[in-house]
């Protein structure tokens, strides 16, 4: 008997156009997710963006936005801020990972019960990103390597994959954002191929969506940084850190919690970033030699530093590239001495004068000296709380 009723339930709803209207009327969902004569799979990107849909939920944890987002990347640096700050809104967040099942450990925490989903699946494989993308209705592209393997080349990884993610949302239909996260200083005529990559993919990706939102972060700050940390460890454990160049190369580092709030904020809003491309730095910029004094102070160490010409510094890292897929072994990572880090070096990067920002978005974005390197005080010698500097010594205020 319930098998009949839910046949004549579902034929009565099918040739009904009253409690589809109804339940419409309830609920602001956009149209093409209703009726024989709009099916979801031929629909394109929502004009308005996901803005409706957050709204919809209380804001908490335990609430529903009504987004489901597969976020490509997630088991990554800027993946776990991300996927927290979506999750804590009620928002489902499907993880692809290709790794053990040890990588997306972390992440299962960060929201409710059922809503932070482990997928595993081969970037590779067209039928694996289309199992993982299925019932999401926003994409969020982190995928990027800056260094290549035996296995993993730039060209792939950086914008193969992209396009890839970008023509099956276009065929998904049912994806109303998608949101490419690039490299700021993406260039085709940039030195680095990181960067020349990252442009590719970004052209790419406004061709197939053109209502696609890229953003451009500096280099991300926190406390999985593939910057302070490596400087930090090879200055315990030599003593020195190597600068490329004379150390004048001029940044824009920014705090990574701030660039996930960035995204978050273009996912919610009215589709206004909808086809728009922001660049997210810092609000103060830094030579490398600043950037590397900061780091001597925090860890409280006396700053030594050994200054290597570009030639000699892209000498030392050559050999690693040119027996990367020679050997019959993987090539350790590099960390400092990365040929293409060197590249990028050569020229400064920071945000262009007429560029979309965090202001943009509404993001105030945080100094750099303070909270966002506090993670450094695990290098200091003799515990976090040993010794002080000048900075941190406080006058008695009397009254």
């Amino acid at each position: 008997m319930q098998s009949v009723g839910r046949r004549l339930g579902y034929q009565y709803i099918r040739h009904s156009a009253a409690p589809i209207s109804s339940f419409k009327s309830a609920y602001s969902l956009p149209d093409q997710y209703y009726g024989a004569d709009n099916p979801r799979w031929a629909s394109t990107l929502a004009t308005k963006g996901v803005g409706h849909l957050v709204r919809k939920g209380t804001g908490g944890r335990s609430s529903v936005s009504g987004i489901i987002a597969t976020v490509f990347g997630a088991t990554g640096f800027l993946g776990r801020y991300l996927v927290q700050q979506l999750a804590k809104m009620g928002s489902q967040v499907l993880v692809p990972f290709r790794g053990s099942e040890d990588s997306h450990r972390h992440l299962k925490l960060m929201g409710d019960l059922g809503q932070i989903v482990p997928m595993k699946y081969d970037p590779r494989d067209e039928d694996s990103v289309k199992a993982v993308m299925a019932k999401a209705n926003v994409v969020i592209n982190l995928i990027g390597r800056d260094y290549e393997t035996r296995n993993y080349s730039f060209e792939e990884v950086n914008h193969h994959m992209a396009e890839q993610l970008a023509v099956i949302a276009k065929e998904h239909g049912g994806i109303m954002r998608y949101i490419q996260v690039s490299c700021l200083g993406a260039s085709p005529s940039s030195p680095s191929k990181l960067l020349r990559t990252k442009a590719a993919a970004e052209e790419a990706i406004l061709r197939e969506l053109p209502e696609a939102t890229v953003v451009r972060p500096a280099v991300m700050i926190g406390t999985e940084d593939r910057i302070l940390n490596p400087w930090a460890h090879f200055a315990k454990k030599y003593s020195f850190i190597p600068l490329m160049g004379d150390g004048s190369t001029k940044i824009q580092p920014v705090y990574v919690v701030d660039v996930a709030s960035a995204i978050i904020a273009a996912l919610k809003d009215d589709g206004s970033s909808m086809g728009k491309v922001y660049e997210l730095g810092g609000p103060d910029i830094y030579t490398m030699h600043q950037l590397a004094e900061l780091m001597f102070e925090t860890i409280r160490e006396y700053p030594h530093y050994v200054k290597i010409p570009f030639p000699i510094a892209k000498a030392i890292s050559t050999p690693r590239e040119l027996l990367l897929k020679k050997v019959p072994f993987p090539l350790p990572v590099p960390t400092i001495f990365n040929l293409d880090l060197i590249e990028s070096l050569s020229t400064d990067t920071v945000v262009s004068e007429n560029a979309l920002t965090f202001e943009d978005l509404g993001i105030a974005p945080r100094k750099l000296k303070g909270y966002p390197v506090e993670f450094l005080i695990q290098y200091r010698k003799g515990g976090p709380n040993y010794g002080s500097t000048v900075s941190e010594k406080i006058s008695p205020k009397w009254s």
